[in-house]
Protein backbone atom coordinates (compact mmCIF):
# COMPACT_ATOMS: atom_id res chain seq x y z
CA UNK A 1 0.00 0.00 0.00
CA UNK A 2 0.91 3.11 -0.70
CA UNK A 3 2.55 5.79 1.59
CA UNK A 4 0.10 9.01 1.80
CA UNK A 5 3.03 10.98 2.77
CA UNK A 6 5.26 9.87 -0.94
CA UNK A 7 1.56 10.35 -2.65
CA UNK A 8 1.49 14.12 -1.46
CA UNK A 9 5.14 14.41 -1.98
CA UNK A 10 4.14 13.60 -6.36
CA UNK A 11 1.72 15.68 -6.05
CA UNK A 12 4.10 18.98 -5.18
CA UNK A 13 6.82 17.70 -7.53
CA UNK A 14 6.01 19.04 -10.08
CA UNK A 15 6.73 22.87 -10.35
CA UNK A 16 3.64 23.68 -12.37
CA UNK A 17 1.45 22.25 -9.38
CA UNK A 18 3.36 24.25 -7.19
CA UNK A 19 2.54 27.44 -8.89
CA UNK A 20 -1.23 26.89 -8.79
CA UNK A 21 -1.57 25.96 -5.40
CA UNK A 22 0.26 29.63 -4.93
CA UNK A 23 -2.40 31.04 -6.86
CA UNK A 24 -5.17 28.96 -5.66
CA UNK A 25 -4.26 29.97 -2.20
CA UNK A 26 -4.36 33.21 -3.20
CA UNK A 27 -7.73 33.28 -4.90
CA UNK A 28 -10.56 31.19 -5.87
CA UNK A 29 -10.75 31.00 -9.63
CA UNK A 30 -12.24 28.90 -12.23
CA UNK A 31 -10.20 26.87 -15.02
CA UNK A 32 -10.17 29.39 -17.53
CA UNK A 33 -9.35 31.94 -14.97
CA UNK A 34 -6.22 29.91 -13.83
CA UNK A 35 -5.15 29.42 -17.58
CA UNK A 36 -4.95 32.99 -17.90
CA UNK A 37 -2.51 33.39 -14.36
CA UNK A 38 -0.39 30.83 -15.32
CA UNK A 39 -0.47 31.32 -19.03
CA UNK A 40 -1.29 27.83 -19.46
CA UNK A 41 -3.86 25.93 -22.12
CA UNK A 42 -6.93 24.77 -20.35
CA UNK A 43 -6.77 21.34 -20.83
CA UNK A 44 -2.89 21.40 -19.43
CA UNK A 45 -4.48 23.01 -15.80
CA UNK A 46 -7.42 20.73 -16.11
CA UNK A 47 -4.96 17.60 -15.62
CA UNK A 48 -2.97 18.91 -12.75
CA UNK A 49 -6.13 19.88 -10.75
CA UNK A 50 -7.45 16.97 -11.31
CA UNK A 51 -4.44 14.66 -9.36
CA UNK A 52 -4.38 17.90 -7.07
CA UNK A 53 -8.09 17.41 -6.38
CA UNK A 54 -7.38 13.81 -5.58
CA UNK A 55 -4.60 14.23 -3.35
CA UNK A 56 -7.12 16.68 -1.36
CA UNK A 57 -5.09 19.67 -1.79
CA UNK A 58 -7.83 22.07 -3.17
CA UNK A 59 -11.66 22.77 -2.43
CA UNK A 60 -14.18 22.85 -5.81
CA UNK A 61 -17.13 24.63 -5.19
CA UNK A 62 -19.70 24.21 -8.29
CA UNK A 63 -22.01 27.80 -9.41
CA UNK A 64 -24.04 27.16 -12.36
CA UNK A 65 -21.32 25.16 -15.08
CA UNK A 66 -18.87 26.37 -13.65
CA UNK A 67 -16.26 24.97 -10.99
CA UNK A 68 -14.22 26.86 -8.84
CA UNK A 69 -11.17 25.67 -7.33
CA UNK A 70 -9.27 26.72 -4.27
CA UNK A 71 -6.47 26.13 -1.92
CA UNK A 72 -7.25 26.28 1.95
CA UNK A 73 -4.08 25.65 3.82
CA UNK A 74 -5.72 25.51 6.98
CA UNK A 75 -8.02 23.00 5.86
CA UNK A 76 -5.30 20.41 4.76
CA UNK A 77 -4.51 17.44 6.99
CA UNK A 78 -1.53 18.27 9.36
CA UNK A 79 1.38 16.18 7.33
CA UNK A 80 0.13 18.34 4.21
CA UNK A 81 0.63 21.69 6.18
CA UNK A 82 3.62 21.32 7.02
CA UNK A 83 4.68 19.34 3.73
CA UNK A 84 3.54 22.79 2.11
CA UNK A 85 5.64 25.01 4.34
CA UNK A 86 8.48 23.31 3.67
CA UNK A 87 7.97 23.57 0.18
CA UNK A 88 6.94 26.80 -0.45
CA UNK A 89 10.21 27.79 1.97
CA UNK A 90 12.21 26.43 -0.68
CA UNK A 91 10.24 28.28 -3.33
CA UNK A 92 10.49 31.28 -2.01
CA UNK A 93 13.72 31.16 -1.63
CA UNK A 94 15.03 30.47 -5.00
CA UNK A 95 15.13 34.12 -7.32
CA UNK A 96 13.71 32.53 -10.49
CA UNK A 97 10.91 31.06 -8.69
CA UNK A 98 9.98 35.01 -7.11
CA UNK A 99 10.42 36.20 -10.78
CA UNK A 100 7.89 34.15 -11.94
CA UNK A 101 5.37 34.42 -8.86
CA UNK A 102 5.82 38.33 -9.46
CA UNK A 103 4.38 38.27 -12.48
CA UNK A 104 1.68 35.57 -12.12
CA UNK A 105 0.46 37.84 -9.38
CA UNK A 106 0.02 40.53 -12.03
CA UNK A 107 -1.57 38.54 -14.22
CA UNK A 108 -3.55 37.06 -11.20
CA UNK A 109 -4.83 40.73 -10.53
CA UNK A 110 -5.82 41.36 -13.73
CA UNK A 111 -8.16 38.34 -13.66
CA UNK A 112 -10.03 39.73 -10.47
CA UNK A 113 -10.26 43.18 -12.25
CA UNK A 114 -11.96 41.66 -15.28
CA UNK A 115 -14.48 39.69 -13.63
CA UNK A 116 -15.55 42.66 -11.95
CA UNK A 117 -15.77 44.90 -15.08
CA UNK A 118 -17.96 41.14 -15.92
CA UNK A 119 -19.87 41.70 -13.10
CA UNK A 120 -20.76 45.65 -13.82
CA UNK A 121 -21.32 44.72 -17.44
CA UNK A 122 -23.96 42.15 -16.57
CA UNK A 123 -25.71 44.37 -14.49
CA UNK A 124 -25.37 47.04 -17.28
CA UNK A 125 -27.17 44.14 -19.70
CA UNK A 126 -29.09 42.75 -17.49
CA UNK A 127 -30.48 46.58 -16.55
CA UNK A 128 -34.57 46.38 -15.58
CA UNK A 129 -34.61 42.62 -16.13
CA UNK A 130 -32.90 42.50 -12.94
CA UNK A 131 -35.62 42.07 -10.39
CA UNK A 132 -36.79 39.24 -12.35
CA UNK A 133 -33.17 37.67 -12.54
CA UNK A 134 -33.32 37.78 -8.88
CA UNK A 135 -36.64 36.35 -8.48
CA UNK A 136 -35.93 33.31 -10.76
CA UNK A 137 -32.43 32.59 -8.76
CA UNK A 138 -33.83 33.24 -5.30
CA UNK A 139 -37.89 33.86 -5.18
CA UNK A 140 -39.50 36.60 -2.26
CA UNK A 141 -39.61 34.43 0.56
CA UNK A 142 -36.10 35.95 1.69
CA UNK A 143 -37.96 39.77 1.39
CA UNK A 144 -40.28 38.89 4.38
CA UNK A 145 -37.12 36.79 6.63
CA UNK A 146 -35.41 39.94 6.12
CA UNK A 147 -38.22 42.06 7.33
CA UNK A 148 -39.36 39.82 9.77
CA UNK A 149 -35.28 39.96 11.54
CA UNK A 150 -35.61 43.27 11.89
CA UNK A 151 -38.97 43.00 14.76
CA UNK A 152 -37.68 42.77 18.59
CA UNK A 153 -37.43 39.30 19.62
CA UNK A 154 -40.19 37.23 21.97
CA UNK A 155 -43.10 38.94 20.38
CA UNK A 156 -46.50 37.24 20.43
CA UNK A 157 -47.76 37.54 16.82
CA UNK A 158 -51.60 36.58 15.92
CA UNK A 159 -52.18 35.56 12.18
CA UNK A 160 -55.94 36.37 11.54
CA UNK A 161 -57.24 34.89 8.83
CA UNK A 162 -53.79 32.58 8.61
CA UNK A 163 -55.56 30.85 5.70
CA UNK A 164 -52.51 27.56 4.30
CA UNK A 165 -49.97 29.41 6.86
CA UNK A 166 -47.84 30.91 4.54
CA UNK A 167 -46.20 33.71 6.91
CA UNK A 168 -46.70 31.82 9.80
CA UNK A 169 -42.92 30.36 9.64
CA UNK A 170 -41.79 33.73 8.77
CA UNK A 171 -43.27 35.18 11.90
CA UNK A 172 -41.79 31.87 13.87
CA UNK A 173 -38.33 33.12 13.73
CA UNK A 174 -38.70 36.02 15.91
CA UNK A 175 -41.23 34.98 17.84
CA UNK A 176 -41.84 33.84 21.13
CA UNK A 177 -45.31 32.41 20.33
CA UNK A 178 -47.11 32.90 16.47
CA UNK A 179 -51.02 32.01 16.92
CA UNK A 180 -52.66 31.33 13.58
CA UNK A 181 -56.22 31.28 13.29
CA UNK A 182 -58.82 30.46 10.40
CA UNK A 183 -62.47 29.81 10.55
CA UNK A 184 -62.27 27.17 7.63
CA UNK A 185 -60.19 23.91 8.98
CA UNK A 186 -58.90 22.66 5.30
CA UNK A 187 -57.09 25.68 5.41
CA UNK A 188 -55.33 24.71 8.87
CA UNK A 189 -54.61 21.17 7.84
CA UNK A 190 -52.58 22.67 5.42
CA UNK A 191 -51.13 24.89 7.42
CA UNK A 192 -50.31 22.54 10.04
CA UNK A 193 -48.20 20.38 7.70
CA UNK A 194 -46.58 23.69 6.96
CA UNK A 195 -45.03 24.40 10.10
CA UNK A 196 -45.02 20.83 11.74
CA UNK A 197 -41.27 21.21 12.85
CA UNK A 198 -42.39 24.59 14.63
CA UNK A 199 -42.64 24.34 17.68
CA UNK A 200 -43.73 27.94 18.43
CA UNK A 201 -47.02 27.62 16.00
CA UNK A 202 -50.31 27.17 17.57
CA UNK A 203 -53.14 26.57 15.30
CA UNK A 204 -56.91 27.33 16.22
CA UNK A 205 -59.83 27.43 14.90
CA UNK A 206 -62.01 30.31 14.93
CA UNK A 207 -64.20 33.53 13.88
CA UNK A 208 -62.18 36.45 13.38
CA UNK A 209 -65.37 38.29 15.25
CA UNK A 210 -64.68 35.83 18.72
CA UNK A 211 -60.82 35.14 18.70
CA UNK A 212 -59.79 32.22 20.60
CA UNK A 213 -57.28 33.81 22.36
CA UNK A 214 -57.13 35.46 26.25
CA UNK A 215 -57.29 38.99 26.86
CA UNK A 216 -53.79 40.69 26.82
CA UNK A 217 -51.91 37.50 24.83
CA UNK A 218 -50.68 39.19 21.78
CA UNK A 219 -48.31 41.95 21.18
CA UNK A 220 -48.93 42.40 17.28
CA UNK A 221 -52.04 41.27 15.25
CA UNK A 222 -51.99 40.80 11.66
CA UNK A 223 -54.73 40.68 9.67
CA UNK A 224 -53.65 40.41 5.93
CA UNK A 225 -56.23 40.73 2.73
CA UNK A 226 -58.55 39.18 5.07
CA UNK A 227 -60.66 42.26 6.66
CA UNK A 228 -62.69 42.80 3.15
CA UNK A 229 -64.70 39.21 3.74
CA UNK A 230 -65.74 39.77 7.31
CA UNK A 231 -69.44 41.39 7.44
CA UNK A 232 -68.82 43.60 10.39
CA UNK A 233 -64.84 44.14 10.52
CA UNK A 234 -65.52 47.05 13.75
CA UNK A 235 -66.51 43.16 15.69
CA UNK A 236 -62.97 42.33 14.40
CA UNK A 237 -61.34 45.36 15.47
CA UNK A 238 -62.77 44.93 19.01
CA UNK A 239 -61.86 41.77 19.78
CA UNK A 240 -57.98 43.14 18.34
CA UNK A 241 -58.59 45.68 21.32
CA UNK A 242 -59.46 42.33 23.74
CA UNK A 243 -56.40 40.63 22.63
CA UNK A 244 -53.62 43.13 22.38
CA UNK A 245 -50.92 43.70 24.96
CA UNK A 246 -51.61 47.77 25.95
CA UNK A 247 -48.08 48.82 23.47
CA UNK A 248 -49.23 45.96 20.95
CA UNK A 249 -50.08 46.88 17.56
CA UNK A 250 -52.79 46.14 14.80
CA UNK A 251 -51.14 45.39 11.40
CA UNK A 252 -53.95 45.49 8.89
CA UNK A 253 -53.10 45.23 4.88
CA UNK A 254 -56.45 45.35 2.26
CA UNK A 255 -57.57 46.90 -0.45
CA UNK A 256 -57.97 50.82 -0.93
CA UNK A 257 -61.77 51.91 -1.41
CA UNK A 258 -62.42 50.62 -5.56
CA UNK A 259 -65.63 50.09 -7.51
CA UNK A 260 -65.32 46.95 -8.81
CA UNK A 261 -68.81 45.16 -7.27
CA UNK A 262 -68.53 41.90 -9.32
CA UNK A 263 -65.98 41.28 -6.33
CA UNK A 264 -69.20 40.88 -4.46
CA UNK A 265 -70.80 37.90 -6.54
CA UNK A 266 -67.44 36.23 -7.92
CA UNK A 267 -64.98 36.16 -4.88
CA UNK A 268 -67.56 36.92 -2.03
CA UNK A 269 -66.57 39.92 -1.08
CA UNK A 270 -68.64 41.75 1.60
CA UNK A 271 -66.52 45.39 1.13
CA UNK A 272 -65.61 47.33 -1.43
CA UNK A 273 -61.88 48.09 0.14
CA UNK A 274 -61.51 50.50 3.16
CA UNK A 275 -60.82 54.37 3.22
CA UNK A 276 -58.73 55.88 5.88
CA UNK A 277 -61.54 57.27 7.31
CA UNK A 278 -63.35 53.92 7.81
CA UNK A 279 -60.16 52.44 9.54
CA UNK A 280 -59.68 55.37 11.69
CA UNK A 281 -63.43 54.88 12.59
CA UNK A 282 -62.86 50.81 13.19
CA UNK A 283 -59.85 51.96 15.66
CA UNK A 284 -61.33 54.42 17.52
CA UNK A 285 -64.85 52.63 17.81
CA UNK A 286 -63.06 50.34 20.12
CA UNK A 287 -60.29 52.70 21.77
CA UNK A 288 -57.76 52.60 19.55
CA UNK A 289 -56.22 54.68 17.34
CA UNK A 290 -54.66 55.06 13.62
CA UNK A 291 -50.99 54.86 13.82
CA UNK A 292 -50.18 55.22 10.67
CA UNK A 293 -51.37 54.70 6.75
CA UNK A 294 -49.58 54.08 3.70
CA UNK A 295 -50.64 53.41 0.30
CA UNK A 296 -48.59 50.20 -1.03
CA UNK A 297 -46.83 51.04 -4.27
CA UNK A 298 -48.88 48.61 -6.99
CA UNK A 299 -47.33 45.54 -8.58
CA UNK A 300 -47.01 46.11 -12.29
CA UNK A 301 -48.04 42.65 -12.65
CA UNK A 302 -51.15 43.10 -10.07
CA UNK A 303 -54.66 42.69 -11.77
CA UNK A 304 -56.41 43.88 -8.27
CA UNK A 305 -57.13 46.70 -6.66
CA UNK A 306 -54.18 49.03 -4.96
CA UNK A 307 -53.44 47.70 -1.41
CA UNK A 308 -52.67 49.97 1.59
CA UNK A 309 -51.12 48.78 5.61
CA UNK A 310 -52.56 50.50 8.50
CA UNK A 311 -51.01 50.06 11.98
CA UNK A 312 -53.30 50.37 14.88
CA UNK A 313 -52.14 50.94 18.53
CA UNK A 314 -53.64 52.31 22.01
Amino acid sequence: MTNPVFERLSALAEPFRVRLLRVLAREELAVGEIARVLQSPQPTVSRHLKQLDAGEWVLRRRVGTATYYRMVVEALPEEARQLWSVVLAGVEADADAASAWAEDLRRLDGVVAARVADSAELFRRLGGRWDDVRHELFGDTFVLATVAALLPPGQRFADLGCGTGALLPVLAGAASVVYGIDREAAMLEVAAQRTSDLPNVELRQGQLDALPLPPVSVDVALCQLVLHHVEEPGRVFREVARVLAPSGRFVVVDMVEHEREEYRDTMGHRHLGFSLDAVRGFASACGMRLLSWRAIPADPAALGPSLFVAVVGR
